[in-house]
């Protein structure tokens, strides 16, 4: 009961995304930058009890804000005015957060059960040897379907979303980089395409999708497929395991032409304040039976090899979170693809939306 009031904010912030009031609340109980931490994550991205855990372990206390997007927490921590000493951007964010001189370079001495990382999670090109960032969770974008008006064999790859059958009955999730992508995906090139041709074709292959689509949106997908008020939906694969938790009758799949395999992880802004508090997380959240627990919880798939034996085996052994290695090769990481072509993918994303309307 003791840290009621700091669990409140932590509580709120995980709920709601902003705190209100905290730095009141923090003054008054004397929570200073040597003794805090403030963490800048995604909503719902977390088990709260392993903050209160970590607060007794350590004696931080912990400031929790969200973001709901990787270009909004880039916005933020561009901008400045914001001390956030741990982050969780995604791949291509992070590759372009260390470009634009961002992020600090971690000190590898300080970091504790690196080695517990599965090493093909390890090393990549958004990151070489890991120089900025520490892996957190991994993941997969898909289809996800409920077999009460779909037939399984009916959804196994992209080209299915066009069937007459998903007349307004499918839901996109909100991301220019996933929707262009899906649709590349479907004739066979790369996600990450700066062929222009590609790309023209693959908006207007995306125009004649529009008949299907019931809504463009984000989170709402989860309430909306529990709820069974689309028959499919394309959403992350973290999202489509507390679907499935929830409705029985929902499966996912990775369409086997290839889809994107995405990253988020851990990095130290250049705002950071406490140096420290950040690896002291790092370390916590490395612990097996940390990250084991919170993987149970979140729903989204571990890099932590020593963790996945702490999983039960039902988690672990499912091929829709945890893909084999057939499918593994046909998953791309997103790329920073540079100003010129996001604009690109923006653009034909915004028509597509405006042209179903």
């Amino acid at each position: 009961m003791k840290k009621l009031g700091v669990m409140i904010i932590v509580i709120l912030a995980i709920c709601g995304g902003l705190y209100v009031g905290a730095n009141q609340l923090e003054k008054a109980q004397g929570i200073t930058g040597e003794n805090s931490l403030n963490l800048y994550n995604w909503g719902d991205y977390i088990d709260p009890e392993l903050i209160t855990k970590f607060e007794e372990e350590t004696g931080y206390r912990v400031t929790y804000e969200t973001f709901d997007s990787n270009e909004a927490m880039y916005t933020k921590i561009e901008q400045g005015g914001t001390n956030y000493d741990l982050a969780v951007p995604s791949e291509y964010m992070i590759e372009r957060m260390i470009d634009e001189n961002l992020l600090i370079e971690l000190d590898h001495s300080k970091i504790r059960g690196l080695d517990n990382i599965d090493a093909q999670f390890l090393d990549q090109l958004f990151d070489p040897n890991n120089h900025y960032s520490i892996p957190y969770f991994w993941g997969t974008l898909g289809i996800i379907y409920n077999d009460k008006f779909i037939d399984e064999k009916a959804i196994q790859h992209w080209d299915d979303l066009w069937s007459e059958e998903l007349t307004n009955e499918l839901m996109l999730i909100d991301g220019a980089r996933e929707v262009i992508g899906l649709a590349l995906n479907s004739e066979g090139h790369s996600l990450n395409s700066k062929d222009d041709d590609q790309l023209a074709a693959a908006a207007v292959k995306l125009e004649s999708l529009t008949p299907n689509v019931k809504a463009i949106v984000a989170d709402e997908i989860k309430m909306y497929m529990i709820q069974e008020e689309a028959a499919a939906a394309v959403t992350f694969s973290g999202e489509a395991s507390e679907m499935l938790w929830e409705n029985e009758n929902l499966h996912y799949v990775i369409p086997s032409e290839g889809s994107n395999l995405w990253f988020d992880n851990f990095v130290i802004p250049k705002t950071a304040k406490n140096f420290d508090a950040a690896y002291a997380f790092i370390n916590f959240m490395l612990e097996p039976e940390n990250a084991a627990q919170n993987a149970e919880y979140v729903g989204y798939s571990t890099p932590n090899k020593e963790a996945m034996k702490l999983l039960p085996s039902e988690i672990i052994e499912d091929e829709q979170f945890y893909p084999n290695e057939a499918t593994m090769e046909n998953l791309e990481v997103y790329e920073d693809l540079g100003s010129e072509y996001i604009s690109i993918y923006n653009d034909y994303f915004l028509e597509f939306k405006m042209h179903r309307k």
